[in-house]
């Protein structure tokens, strides 16, 4: 039997990228599954994969905390407890500082920043009630050190980095663990759409191949569910790197002129392939 098996799971941003992934493992796994997402026709690929009624389709704005509340409640009356919530769901835009708009300002950190928050709240009232559970919540390695042309999604993912390590260290004694997993670049639409974006191109200054979908879930599965760091980094190298430019930003500076360029390099590459 799995580790996952018969355990309940919500997953957001389901729809498309890591959360279709994990969502779909999931359900390989033999998971009971909420897969949530603003796009409900994305999620209907995940259809073939569930068996027995395991798989709860729903419409979830995570920026509405009433939307948390409901759908937390169908999933409640449906299974009768919530063992595991992924947070996924996610947006960017790149932009310079000077240029981004009110509503990108808005975008960014109501999706990635407060809808984290809103579903933390909703599954931790139903698991401290239970007893236990735990919150997987996606940030980023732009949320270790901050990124040039990436200044909203940096601040919305530094956000949802200190959140989740605050929430870990209050909820542990109630035996909720909370895991914070920092990916580099991950191969998804949403780097797919910062490849004509000069102000990404830090965003390809990694390895000239990015993570995938199953490097995030096997992060997941092999480390998060069981084990429950208080934060993952991929990859390894990197998120030191992350860190270093974090503690020492001054010392950086030299060094983020040379990955941007290496960035925009790889950016051409990319538009040509």
């Amino acid at each position: 039997m799995s580790a996952v098996q018969e355990q309940v799971h919500l997953v957001t941003g389901a729809a498309s990228g890591i959360g279709l992934h994990l969502a779909t493992e999931l359900l390989r796994r033999g998971a009971r599954v909420c897969a949530a997402d603003v796009n409900r026709d994305g999620l209907s690929t995940l259809h073939a994969h569930a068996q027995n009624d395991r798989l709860l389709a729903a419409t979830l704005d995570v920026r509405d905390p009433a939307q948390w509340s409901a759908l937390i409640g169908q999933v409640l009356e449906r299974w009768q407890r919530l063992d595991v919530l992924m947070n996924v769901a996610g947006v960017i835009r790149p932009g310079w500082v000077h240029a981004f708009s009110a509503d990108d300002v808005h975008l960014q950190l109501d999706i990635n920043t407060k809808g984290v928050i809103f579903g933390t709240q909703a599954a931790t009232r139903v698991m401290l009630d239970q007893g236990h559970g735990r919150i997987i919540n996606i940030a980023s390695l732009a949320g270790v050190a901050p990124v040039p042309g990436l200044a909203l999604y940096s601040a919305s993912k530094f956000a949802v980095r200190g959140f989740t390590l605050a929430a870990a260290f209050e909820l542990r004694e109630k035996n909720i663990q909370v895991t914070a997993i920092c990916p580099d670049a991950v191969q998804t639409p949403m780097l797919d759409q910062q490849v004509d974006r000069e102000e990404a191109a830090m965003t390809f200054s990694g390895s000239p191949s990015p993570l995938t979908v199953e490097d995030i879930g096997r992060a997941v599965f092999e480390r998060a569910l069981p084990h429950a760091p208080l934060e993952i980094t991929l990859p390894a190298h990197r998120g030191a790197m992350a860190k270093f430019g974090s503690l020492f930003p001054g010392a950086s500076v030299g060094l983020l002129a040379r990955l941007r360029e290496l960035g925009r390099a790889r950016q051409q590459q990319r538009r040509r392939s």
